[in-house]
């Protein structure tokens, strides 16, 4: 059997709001995409306005920014963290 490793999923300023948590760790046992992790997530959140809240941020892997990717088709991988920016007023 696979050991579980963690990917960390960080919340900014809406997101945080919607989700109620500054974060979440989702255990996975290798690479998955991003749209899993995104599903994961919204699950783990139910009656919120985090599906809407997210499909609106930016997301960054780490440090490097997703852009317009079909999230089924990134894959993210254990050990990395997932970060979704709302879009900020004014800047």
């Amino acid at each position: 059997m696979k050991e579980t490793e963690i990917i960390r999923v960080r919340y900014w300023a809406a997101a945080k709001a919607a989700a109620g948590t500054p974060e979440d760790l989702v255990e996975v046992s290798g690479p998955v995409p991003l749209g899993e992790v995104m599903r994961e997530v919204v699950a783990r959140h139910p009656g919120t306005r985090l599906p809407e809240v997210i499909a609106s941020c930016s997301v960054l892997l780490g440090d490097q920014p997703v852009g317009r990717e079909d999230p089924e088709s990134v894959l993210v991988r254990p050990g990395t963290s997932v970060e979704f920016l709302p879009p900020f007023a004014g800047g």
